[in-house]
């Protein structure tokens, strides 16, 4: 039964779900107790935001705070997923991945081919990502893109609460390690989530909205960036097909390529800065692959070449809008 939870709800009891379900589940990294042991309430605060608030108390021993050591705690959940614990560790920030990047790229991606197949790494990074939270140049950026290209690692990116759940509870059953990242702007975003367990599978696009005129796929917060500009082009007498990915890596290609040949017109929206992006790659794919079907050039909403902006006015700029959206979309309809 879907009742309205948050993002950050969804998340938590996808964690605890799993946790009840399997042993083997554990949590792990920086504050993702939190204060557990020094006086006050028996609870912990659940890390930086609070998404794993609860678990400590009810799967004892299984929720464990670490250094401050990426590479020491990555590391460890890497080499306990090859000896039979499946391990969600928190990235904290995904700002953080270069310390502990050789751990990820080098050693866990890379164990199933080295191995012949005989070696499993049922790890799961999860990170927080993305601008508009005022946290700086540091603490938010959007890399997915640097994970999609490294072989052996899938990569999820939820837009909502329901995929949120679905999405995590398939990431924590996967024997592959998993870049699970979530939007801090998402967090409070409330949406209809079942109760019970289910599994959202990995490759396979959600076609947010249906229509004839333009094809939009959009990545992660911007999805609902991309609804909205939507819904004011729609009163503008123009029809917009929104893809979802939800995962980049397996990329569902398909279904962006069946939606552009029947619309002729595609607008990417990343929040990631556009150099070796994810829209650089759609955009790629199409142009390769159905450049005939295509009425007008590919449009690329995106983040400007820049780091993030900490001053609020600047920030907004930064981040693609669904005013920005909108024009991309009006440009590549009234092509001619």
């Amino acid at each position: 039964m879907a009742r309205k939870i948050t993002y950050q709800q969804a998340i938590n009891e996808a964690l605890d779900q799993e946790m009840t379900r399997d042993p083997s589940v554990i949590v792990m990294g920086e504050d993702v107790a939190g204060g557990a042991g020094s006086p006050g309430e028996d609870d912990a605060w659940g890390g930086v935001l609070g998404v794993t608030k609860g678990l400590y108390a009810k799967h004892p021993g299984r929720v464990m705070d670490t250094p401050i050591s990426e590479s020491g705690y990555i590391g460890a959940a890497v080499g306990a997923a090859c000896n039979g614990l499946r391990p969600v560790a928190e990235l904290m920030f995904i700002d953080f991945m270069g310390v502990c990047f050789d751990q990820i790229f080098n050693q866990a991606a890379k164990f199933r081919y080295m191995f012949g197949g005989k070696a499993k790494t049922p790890v799961v990074i999860r990170a927080m990502y993305g601008a508009g939270f005022r946290a700086a140049a540091q603490h938010s950026q959007c890399l997915y893109n640097m994970f999609t290209h490294v072989p052996g690692l899938k990569v999820v990116v939820p837009s909502n609460p329901y995929d949120a759940k679905g999405l995590l509870i398939q990431s924590i059953r996967d024997n592959d390690p998993v870049i699970f990242l979530e939007h801090k702007a998402l967090y409070t975003m409330e949406g209809d989530v079942p109760a019970e367990s289910y599994i959202v599978p990995f490759g396979e696009a959600a076609v947010v909205q249906e229509g004839d005129d333009v094809t939009i796929v959009a990545i992660g917060r911007m999805v609902n960036y991309a609804k909205d500009a939507a819904a004011s082009l729609r009163k503008k007498g123009v029809s917009c097909e929104i893809i979802d990915p939800r995962t980049t890596s397996p990329l569902d290609t398909d279904t962006i390529l069946e939606s552009v040949e029947r619309t002729g017109r595609l607008v990417v929206v990343d929040e990631s800065n556009p150099r070796c992006s994810m829209a650089s790659d759609i955009s790629g794919f199409i142009a390769q692959e159905a450049f005939g079907a295509l009425k007008a050039p590919i449009q690329m909403v995106t983040a400007p070449h820049v780091p993030v902006p900490f001053a609020a006015s600047l920030e907004d700029l930064y981040i693609p809008s669904p005013a920005r959206i909108e024009e991309a979309v009006m440009k590549v309809k009234e092509y001619r």
